[in-house]
């Protein structure tokens, strides 16, 4: 009997140096393309956000691979709908450029753990 369980999916953002790089306060441009990606991503049918962790507070410049910046932890549907996930910061654009100039995602796919029988 095949499990059409959803994938619990780890999403963690990272912030490139192009975003850095750029002048003092044309940073704005790419706050608001995250949060449009955000916003569609929340609302990407089969997917449902669990939770947020923004780490901006503690960490400080790039983020190439953990610690990522951020994560946002959902139930996902199946696999293309993770990778429509990802694809967001290919089709989010902030000026000129994709949001993936300045951002990078990478998702972790599983299954939720078994809740200890105490916590039920």
């Amino acid at each position: 009997m095949p499990d059409n369980s959803p994938l619990r999916v780890l999403f963690c953002i990272g912030v490139n140096q192009n975003f850095f790089d750029l002048p003092t306060g044309q940073g704005k441009t790419v706050w608001d393309g995250f949060t449009t990606m955000l916003t569609q991503l929340f609302e990407l049918p089969g997917v449902t956000v669990l939770g947020t962790i923004d780490d901006d507070q503690h960490m400080v410049g790039p983020s190439g691979s953990w610690p990522w910046t951020c994560y946002v932890l959902a139930d996902v549907v199946d696999q293309p709908t993770v990778a429509a996930a990802c694809n967001l910061l290919r089709t989010v654009q902030v000026g000129e450029h994709g949001l993936w100039r300045y951002m990078k995602i990478e998702a972790r796919l599983g299954r939720p753990l078994p809740e200890p029988e105490a916590v039920r």
